[in-house]
C-alpha cells in the first residue's frame, strides 16, 4: 500500500504499542562506536572490526556493531564499496552446542535489521540461545554509508488528497512523484540507485556470511524480507541451512500488480476493524454496526478535507493513521481510542500525535529505499493512463486505501534508475524452509505463502486462519512460535501434507478487548505478551 507493503510499502515504522515503541528505540537503530569495514589482509575476504554498540538496548544485551564493506557495483567487485551496518548478539549455549549464525530482516523495503539481533531471545524453549543472531543494515538504509536521501519533508502535512478528483490533483501528484525521483538522483552522489535491487541485498548478505567465516546462514525474515530470503536462497542454495520466513510475498507478482491487491485486502481488513468498533459501541460510541462506523469514519476525513486537524492531519494523514488497523491487531484499541477522542472531544493533539508516528516526516531514508528497490527490482508500467485505469478500478471496490498506496508507488513512472528483470525464484535446492502467514495477511495475501510452498518442496506452511495480523510471529502465539523454537533447535519440521494448503494450523491471537468492556482485565491478561522490538510496516505503502 502506499509504499504499500505487499509491494511493501516500506514507508515507515509500524508502532505496535507503546511499549513496543520504546523497545524499538532503546534496541534500535543507531550506531555504535565500532570500527570502519576491513577486509582481512591478502584473501579478499571481508572482516569485521566489531566495538561497542552505542544503542543501550544492544549494548545492555552485550551485542557487537560494526561495518561490512561491500562492492557498490558486483560486476566490479574491486571497484567502489560502500558499508554495511551491523549487529550481533552471540550465542549462550557452549559452544559444543552452536548452530551458526541468523541473519535478520524486518521487511520494508527499507527497514533497518540493527535492532533485530536481539530476535533470538524472543523465541521460546531458549531455542534462539545456541544462535548467532546478526542484525542489519541493507544498502542504503539507516546506519549503513551511505544512506538514501531525496526529500526528508515530502511525507510533512498536509498533503494534496491522495483521491485525485479532478485533473488539477492528478497534475499534482504526478508533478510531486516526479520531484521526488528527480531529488533522488539530484542527492545519489555516488550511483548507489542504479544498485538497489534484491538481488543486490542478496549478494551483500552473502559477503556478510564470509565476513562472519560461516559456511552457511539461518535466517528469519519478515514482510519483504521473506522476498529477500527467496531471492538469496534461489541464488545461494547451498548456503542456507535453516530459513524462517513469516508474511510471504508472492514472487509472481512483485511489485505492480502485489499492491492492486493489497488495496482490494486492506479494505477487507479495515471493515473487520470497523465491525470490531461496533461490536464495543458502548465503549466507544461511534456506531453500533460496521456500516454506521465506516460511514463515520468517512464523515471525519470528509470534514478534514475542508477543515485539517490543527491545520495538520488532513485526508491523507487521516487515511494513513488508520491504516495501521488493517496490519496489525495490537493496534486496534490504541487507533480505537484516538478515533473515538477526536470525534468526541476534538483535540488535535492525539491525532497529531499518531499521524507523525505513522509518517514519521522529516525522515525519508525508508521511503527512499523503498522506492529504489522496488522500481528497479522490476520494470512498472510506464504508462500512466495503465495505473489511472487499474486503480479507478480498484477503487470502486476498494476506496480506503487505494489511491493513497498508488501515489506511495508514484515514483517509480519517473526512477532514474534502470529496471532489472526479477528472479525467478526457485527453492528446490533447498533443504527446509518453515513458512508462517495469516489467512487475512493484508500486506502478504495469503495466496503469496501457498505459491512460496509450491516453489519449496522442502518447506512447510503454518497457517492462521481468519488472523489478520501482517508477520507476527514470535508475538505470544505459543501454536507459533513453540514450532519454531523446535524448528530452530532441531531443524525438524512438521510434516508436510499432500496437496495445495498449509500443512499444519493455529489459531491467531484473540482480538483485542477495550479495557473499558466487561471482563476485559481477563482477557488482556491472558492475551499478556513479551515486548518484541517493532519492525517496519512492510511492502508496499507497508
Amino acid at each position: 500500500m502506499k509504499g504499500k507493503k505487499a509491494g511493501l510499502r516500506t514507508r515507515r515504522f509500524l508502532v505496535l504499542s507503546a511499549t513496543a515503541v520504546m523497545a524499538a528505540t532503546s534496541v534500535g537503530s543507531a550506531a555504535w562506536a565500532g570500527s570502519a569495514a576491513g577486509t582481512a589482509a591478502g584473501t579478499g575476504v571481508p572482516s569485521i572490526n566489531w566495538g561497542k554498540c552505542e544503542s543501550p538496548g544492544l549494548a545492555r544485551r552485550g551485542a557487537e556493531c560494526g561495518y561490512v564493506s561491500v562492492p557498490l557495483d558486483y560486476s566490479h567487485p574491486n571497484g567502489k564499496k560502500i558499508e554495511l551496518a551491523v549487529s550481533r548478539v552471540k550465542h549462550k549455549t557452549p559452544d559444543s552446542e552452536y548452530q551458526g549464525v541468523t541473519l535478520v530482516n524486518p521487511g520494508g523495503p527499507g527497514g533497518s535489521g540493527l535492532g533485530l539481533a536481539v530476535l533470538g531471545e524472543f523465541v521460546p524453549k531458549q531455542a534462539g540461545d545456541a544462535y548467532d543472531w546478526i542484525g542489519f543494515d541493507p544498502r542504503g538504509v539507516g546506519s549503513s554509508k551511505p544512506a538514501l536521501s531525496c526529500l526528508p519533508d515530502y511525507m510533512g502535512p498536509n498533503r494534496p488528497d491522495y483521491i485525485p478528483w479532478n485533473k488539477s490533483l492528478e497534475k499534482t501528484w504526478l508533478d510531486r512523484s516526479k520531484s521526488y525521483a528527480d531529488a533522488c538522483h539530484k542527492n545519489d552522489a555516488i550511483g548507489l540507485l542504479d544498485h538497489m535491487t534484491t538481488v543486490d541485498a542478496a549478494k551483500d548478505m552473502d559477503r556478510i556470511r564470509a565476513a562472519l567465516g560461516q559456511q552457511q546462514i539461518n535466517y528469519y525474515g519478515f514482510s519483504y524480507g521473506t522476498y529477500l530470503g527467496q531471492v538469496y536462497s534461489t541464488l545461494y542454495p547451498e548456503r542456507m541451512r535453516r530459513m524462517v520466513l513469516d508474511g510471504n510475498v508472492d514472487a509472481r507478482k512483485v511489485w505492480y500488480q502485489a499492491n492492486l491487491d493489497q488495496d482490494v485486502a486492506f479494505e477487507r481488513n479495515i471493515k473487520i476493524w470497523f465491525g470490531w468498533l461496533a461490536k464495543y459501541d458502548s465503549v466507544y460510541h461511534l456506531g453500533n454496526t460496521a456500516q454506521a462506523v465506516e460511514a463515520r469514519w468517512y464523515a471525519e476525513q470528509f470534514k478534514l478535507r475542508v477543515k485539517p486537524a490543527g491545520g495538520v492531519v488532513g485526508p491523507d494523514e487521516w487515511t494513513d493513521i488508520f491504516l495501521q488497523a488493517g496490519y496489525y491487531q495490537v493496534t486496534w484499541t490504541d487507533l480505537a481510542d484516538t478515533f473515538a477522542n477526536w470525534v468526541h472531544k476534538g483535540d488535535p493533539a492525539p491525532l497529531i500525535a499518531a499521524y507523525e508516528s505513522t509518517d514519521g516526516p522529516g525522515n525519508d531514508n525508508g521511503f527512499a529505499v523503498y522506492n529504489a528497490v522496488q522500481c528497479t527490482d522490476v520494470q512498472w508500467p510506464k504508462s500512466w493512463d495503465q495505473w489511472k485505469r487499474d486503480n479507478w478500478k480498484t477503487f470502486l471496490s476498494a476506496p480506503f486505501e487505494t489511491w493513497g498506496n498508488a501515489w506511495f508507488n508514484a515514483p517509480c513512472l519517473y526512477w532514474p534508475a534502470k529496471a532489472h528483470t526479477p528472479v525467478n525464484v526457485d527453492g528446490r535446492k533447498v533443504t527446509s524452509a518453515l513458512l508462517i502467514n495469516e489467512t487475512l495477511d493484508a500486506a502478504t495475501p495469503f495466496e503469496g505463502s501457498l505459491e512460496l510452498r509450491r516453489r519449496f518442496p522442502n518447506a512447510v506452511l503454518i497457517a492462521e486462519p481468519g488472523g489478520t495480523t501482517h508477520s507476527g510471529s514470535l508475538f505470544g502465539n505459543a501454536c507459533v512460535d513453540d514450532q519454531i523454537a523446535d524448528y530452530l533447535a532441531t531443524g525438524k519440521l512438521p510434516a508436510r501434507k499432500a496437496g495445495d494448503g498449509p500443512d499444519t494450523t493455529c489459531d491467531p491471537l484473540p482480538e483485542p478487548v477495550p479495557a473499558a468492556a466487561p471482563s476485559a482485565a481477563s482477557t488482556m491478561q491472558a492475551q499478556a505478551v513479551p515486548v518484541r522490538p517493532a519492525r517496519p510496516v512492510p511492502l508496499g505503502r507497508s
